[in-house]
């Protein structure tokens, strides 16, 4: 659909700038009068179109550091009283991801033909969650949109610093994963017929050490291309059996269950829930509804599956410190802390503390996990050089012993 650039004044008399897609620029016209726009000047503009459309077929999506971004733009706009449309307009020309700026154009037209900005953003689940649209629509019906977008930006920041530190912890083991599988196929294909070719000549037969590693490096050598191919169709599969419910699910509660790793997923993921919930009771949203936003805003199906049994739980009635000792993913501490909340009506102020103290623990088990996984990794590296060491020295020993006799 071609892109216009028009012009024209509002109810004021002001004069106002933007950019519409529309089949004719009379439909423009149309749509401007509609909102209360008196159009001056329509242009199309058909090649900024498809340089923009070309750009945005590799723009990726925008990621959490774009949208705390733009949570704080808001809330610096709107609480200096800039209109919700202007700031948009303003957001939408500085925005660096270029899918995000296009949203955020549709937003605004959204907003223009009489949408609220909540249902405006609910339109694009992909970019804005459940959460971050109803978080917003409380935000309109209580006045306090500023102060809404303040919490959601210092929401977004906390749950990225937890990524990064997963993601910083793990990368110095996965890095030595990596170098012990390509160092193994290097040996195989390169080193060991080496020795193949020396223990041919020996008249004597090879230890089963020998035989076992050779009969590897063999296949390696002549199969590499059904190896690749194998791991390339298994990444495949992988990646499409989570897309499915079922497999999502599976990998999201085997996610959970990894030894070491495991837990601090789990904590991790919990201190999201506890965050996003205190924050959705905070804004005033109702403890059931905020229960269901948060499930689907969980980024964890088996989590999130749970915390939906705790709203189904609340909705028969149950207390929600005993919706929450039946999913059996909190500490005694932590469902004791809900109860004194539920006791004392502040359940947002203890799901700060309980947010805060599951960052803690998941804190200090990240600074720890490299000297928890590095005797693993050492252990791996030890079996490795103890197999490659016994096939290749096993045979010169023996033919060795056999020279001395």
């Amino acid at each position: 659909m071609p892109l216009f650039e028009y012009k024209g004044r509002d109810s004021h008399g002001q004069t106002v700038s933007g950019e519409h897609e529309a089949s004719t620029a009379d439909a423009v016209a149309t749509h401007l009068v509609t909102t209360g726009i008196t159009p001056i000047d329509i242009i199309q503009t058909k090649e900024k179109k498809e340089k923009e459309a070309f750009s945005l077929s590799k723009n990726k999506k925008p990621g959490t550091s774009d949208l705390i971004l733009f949570s704080r733009q808001m809330y610096t706009l709107l609480h200096a009283g800039v209109p919700i449309i202007r700031a948009i307009t303003g957001l939408t020309d500085t925005t660096r991801n270029l899918l995000l700026q296009k949203t955020l154009r549709t937003v605004r037209f959204e907003i223009e033909a009489g949408r609220d900005l909540s249902a405006a953003l609910a339109q694009h689940p992909d970019i804005f969650s459940h959460l971050f649209s109803s978080m917003v629509q409380v935000g309109e019906n209580t006045g306090d949109l500023d102060e809404v977008f303040l919490q959601i930006s210092i929401y977004l920041e906390r749950e990225k610093a937890t990524r990064d530190q997963i993601k910083t912890a793990m990368r110095y083991p996965l890095f030595v994963i990596i170098a012990i599988t390509i160092a193994m196929f290097i040996i195989n294909i390169w080193i060991i017929p080496t020795f193949a070719k020396v223990f041919s000549g020996f008249d004597a037969e090879l230890p089963f050490a020998t035989r076992i590693l050779l009969a590897v490096s063999d296949f390696t050598v002549n199969y590499w291309f059904i190896i690749l191919s194998s791991i390339a169709f298994s990444l495949l599969a992988f990646r499409y059996y989570i897309k499915t419910d079922k497999g999502r699910w599976q990998w999201d509660r085997f996610t959970t269950r990894i030894p070491i790793v495991g837990s601090i997923v789990l904590r991790a993921t919990l201190s999201r829930f506890a965050r996003s919930f205190a924050l959705s009771l905070k804004a005033g949203v109702p403890l059931v509804t905020g229960l269901l936003l948060v499930s689907r805003a969980s980024d964890n199906v088996f989590v999130g599956r749970h915390i939906a049994g705790m709203r189904n739980g609340v909705e028969k009635g149950e207390s929600l410190t005993r919706t929450a000792t039946a999913t059996n993913m909190f500490t005694p501490l932590i469902i004791q802390m809900l109860s004194v909340g539920e006791e004392t009506g502040n359940v947002d102020d203890m799901l700060e503390e309980v947010a805060d103290f599951y960052d803690r623990e998941v804190d200090y088990d990240l600074k720890n996990l490299t000297s928890a996984i590095e005797p693993i990794l050492i252990v791996l590296i030890g079996i490795m050089v103890l197999v490659l060491a016994l096939g290749v020295f096993l045979p010169m020993w023996d033919l060795a012993a056999v020279a001395n006799g």
